[in-house]
């Protein structure tokens, strides 16, 4: 299970330490926050106690209208499931209570100046990226009109050239040779670098570029949703190249189907040409639109026509 440090959230987000600093190195395992509300009044059967806790202007309010003893039963309710840390957020104070049980048992207790439900909009984007399951896959990653696209094939194909014709068309690189597929949700599917290949473009007979130094920041981008596979293949003299396949074929990557489409290479092809037709083609499809379609049911217009015409 992929988990991140509580010192590695509080570094991410610039969170000041207000207790627990021998504790940083828990674990937190879930990428969603939660705010006790029921919990502060005794009702745990849904306390989702592995989550990171946020105390808000509402919550802190409470708290401080309660008598000693009335804080030491509420929250000591809550801290003796040990959640990996509590969070308060726009910068309140008067928290002397709360670090004083958050050290008792262990706990960080952080602290943001950010409005709580700007933080947890942040925290959870981010703790979804940094949790999702991932694999790594041979491939070169582009965003071509907005869209993700895979560009997959076996090694001397030419994808890392394809890419480079891309980029000076306008497009963008995400990543080369080593591609990381986050999946985000049971349809999201994110494709992004590993940090080593970042920005990089290894070409044959040329080496390795840095394709943000050679044409400037937008030829590269840091991470695209996969919307489309395309698989580069050799040439095959007696394949059926032009069926209209009305049925879309798909790959799948960790759960998360994507559209995939075969491309054979042959010298003086426009291959580049076509990955962008298959991209505008996606979005049309998208909009309910089948070129395939529109052309069958001319075929059995014009069958029907001839038809009454005989």
């Amino acid at each position: 299970m992929k988990s991140i440090t509580v010192k590695q959230l509080a570094k991410q987000f610039n969170l000041e330490i207000l207790a627990g600093n021998d504790e940083l190195e828990r674990l937190i395992t879930k990428p969603r926050t939660h705010r006790p509300g029921l919990e502060f009044i005794g009702f745990f059967d849904f306390f989702p106690m592995e989550h990171v806790q946020v105390l808000g202007k509402k919550e802190i309010a409470y708290l401080h209208q309660l008598t000693h003893d009335e804080r030491r039963s509420r929250i000591g309710n809550i801290v003796k499931y040990h959640p990996p840390c509590f969070i308060v957020t726009s910068e309140q104070e008067g928290l002397m209570y709360l670090t004083q049980f958050c050290n008792e048992e262990g706990i960080p207790l952080l602290r943001t100046k950010e409005p709580t439900s700007t933080f947890i909009e942040k925290y959870d984007a981010y703790m979804i990226k940094s949790l999702a399951p991932e694999t790594a896959i041979h491939a070169v990653c582009v965003n071509i009109f907005g869209l993700g696209i895979l560009i997959r094939g076996k090694s001397g194909i030419g994808k890392s050239e394809i890419a480079h014709t891309l980029i000076g068309r306008g497009h963008r690189l995400v990543a080369d040779d080593i591609v990381v597929l986050k999946k985000l949700g049971p349809d999201t599917l994110l494709g992004t670098h590993n940090e080593t290949n970042k920005e990089f473009l290894a070409l044959r007979s040329v080496g390795l570029l840095n394709v943000v130094r050679l044409y400037g920041r937008k030829a590269f981008q840091e991470e695209t949703r996969i919307a489309l596979d395309i698989h580069l293949t050799e040439w095959e003299k007696d394949a059926l190249n032009n069926e209209l396949e009305l049925e879309t074929k798909t790959n799948d990557y960790m759960g998360v189907t994507i559209p995939t489409i075969e491309i054979q290479l042959q010298p003086g092809r426009d291959v580049v040409g076509l990955i962008e037709a298959a991209a505008n083609n996606w979005y049309l499809k998208q909009q309910g639109y089948s070129a395939a379609e529109e052309f069958i049911q001319r075929l059995e217009s014009d069958m029907e026509n001839k038809g009454k015409t005989n």
